[in-house]
């Protein structure tokens, strides 16, 4: 990459004058500007440079094959360095080419696979780039997936100038999808307006589906049924919106359990009920059905007074939509926590953006996810705070020392040392850590009625698929959960 922007050298070291053609490396990797990267051009490199027989370039091919490396590449290291060499290569080249190969042994792909890949990798990058509200849709109808939860999915889309609308019994269907946006509509002057300084003018130049918002399904709800949802959408489409939630129980005959997971989803603001309104609402639905025939029709509910439910703080709605639905449009958990943070000298990822290469700083942010690439050396973490994300690295020497609060952590306290890479035109910022807190018993502070419980969410894992369960008995608002991370075992 540093080749093809111009900030590195392009170099074709050519044999000895009596082995071969001095241009003979610049047919075979001139347009990976010198660089291996496919598996074909490792093997004619070794063809033509070591003097491999194709047989032996065929068991090289077979050593750094992906997903079937055995540690076998090291057997030809001398066989190939010799031979570049003998054919007049400087030695510290031909360590350098094979050292390359050896690198991306783990993870290298013949070009045809990398051409399917890079494929796929442009439609998606096009998608996002002009269609961010029918990208998110998607990957959010396509979970449990991918890299990023829900939770991240529609906090990009966000940044990205996406008008993204809750869950809503007389607006959401099963799937998430896309709704106008009304000329008159008060979001209709946000849609064009990325929430995030750092885009710039880039969403208004390249965006198309600037005319549509984003509603999010039923099936955002964890527990819901589709079935529950296609009958509401179906219901609503037949004989129009509904009024109550008694109208919304009587005219699909829905479950109690459903009901109560529309409710705490705060999925009933369209007939002006809040989330504890909705509630009370629906525990005084009856259990049963009233009398077949005279009073079929009638209204089950009674005219009651106003219970006066004290409003359900910020912050515990933040919790609650996380634990049903695993994301919330309405704050960042990190938002409640800044003060004690602030503090104690912590930085938000924005601010950690501006400081200067070498420089100690502290962060903490829910955990994104955990990585540990094959046997490398470092593990990754991305932590996510009301700014943005932090790239955290932790050598392997130290994993000993801080395993449990690496690996335990839903909210997680890193110090270190910021380090500033430039990779073409922009600069990838990571926090060299050397210290790890768990910082995870801070997110207590959002309930202020029940304690908050932190385990590990449903979700694919970065390696190891785990799925962990919420505990089934008591109210399901009598549990605080985020999303888990995915990560390495």
């Amino acid at each position: 990459l540093r080749r093809r922007c111009g900030e590195e050298k392009i170099d074709y070291p050519a044999p000895a004058p009596d082995h071969g053609p001095a241009d003979e490396l610049r047919q075979l990797l001139g347009k990976t500007f010198g660089v291996p990267l496919f598996q074909e051009q490792a093997m004619k490199l070794a063809i033509t440079a070591a003097n491999f027989t194709s047989g032996e370039a065929n068991k090289l091919r077979r050593a750094m094959a992906t997903f079937r490396n055995v540690g076998t590449i090291g057997e030809f290291e001398e066989k190939m360095i010799g031979g570049m060499v003998a054919r007049g290569y400087e030695r510290a080249f031909a360590q350098r080419c094979y050292d390359q190969i050896k690198g991306f042994g783990s993870y290298g792909f013949p070009e045809s696979h990398a051409i399917s890949f890079a494929r796929l990798v442009y439609v998606s990058a096009w998608l996002k780039c002009y269609q961010p509200a029918v990208f998110a849709a998607a990957l959010l109808n396509a979970q449990p997936m991918g890299f990023y939860a829900p939770a991240q999915i529609v906090r990009d889309a966000i940044e990205h100038g996406v008008i993204v609308r809750g869950i809503d019994v007389n607006a959401s269907g099963w799937d998430n999808g896309l709704e106008p946006i009304a000329a008159d509509d008060p979001d209709a002057r946000k849609r064009w307006t990325p929430a995030n300084r750092r885009w710039g003018d880039i969403v208004p130049r390249h965006r198309k589906d600037g005319a549509f918002a984003l509603r999010l399904g039923f099936r955002q709800i964890d527990g819901f049924r589709e079935a529950w949802g296609e009958a509401i959408a179906a219901d609503r489409a037949a004989s129009g919106p509904f009024a109550t939630i008694e109208e919304l129980g009587r005219r699909i005959r829905l479950p109690a359990r459903a009901l109560h997971l529309l409710a705490d989803a705060d999925a009933c603001r369209s007939i002006g009920r809040e989330r504890r309104d909705a509630a009370w609402d629906v525990r005084r639905l009856p259990a049963g059905e009233l009398p077949l025939f005279a009073a079929a029709r009638a209204r089950e509910l009674g005219e009651e007074a106003d219970a006066a439910l004290p409003p359900m703080p910020l912050s515990e709605a933040v919790a609650a939509d996380y634990q049903l639905t695993r994301l919330s449009l309405k704050q960042h958990p990190m938002t409640f926590l800044r003060p004690v943070f602030a503090a104690e000298g912590l930085l938000t990822s924005e601010q950690v953006s501006s400081v200067k290469n070498g420089a100690r700083a502290k962060v903490a942010g829910v955990v994104l996810v955990r990585q540990r690439p094959g046997k490398g050396n470092a593990i990754f973490a991305t932590l996510e705070d009301e700014t943005g994300i932090v790239n955290i690295l932790l050598w392997s020497r130290m994993l000993d020392r801080y395993r449990l609060p690496l690996m335990a952590a839903r909210l997680m306290e890193a110090h270190g040392v910021v380090q500033r890479v430039r990779e073409g035109p922009v600069d990838v910022l990571h926090l060299m850590a050397d210290r790890i807190v768990d910082r995870t018993a801070e997110l207590d502070r959002l309930s202020e009625d029940h304690a908050t419980l932190i385990e590990a969410g449903p979700g694919d894992k970065a390696v190891h698929p785990v799925m962990s369960r919420i505990r089934s008995h008591g109210h399901p608002r009598n549990v605080r959960i985020l999303p888990g991370s995915r990560d390495f075992h």
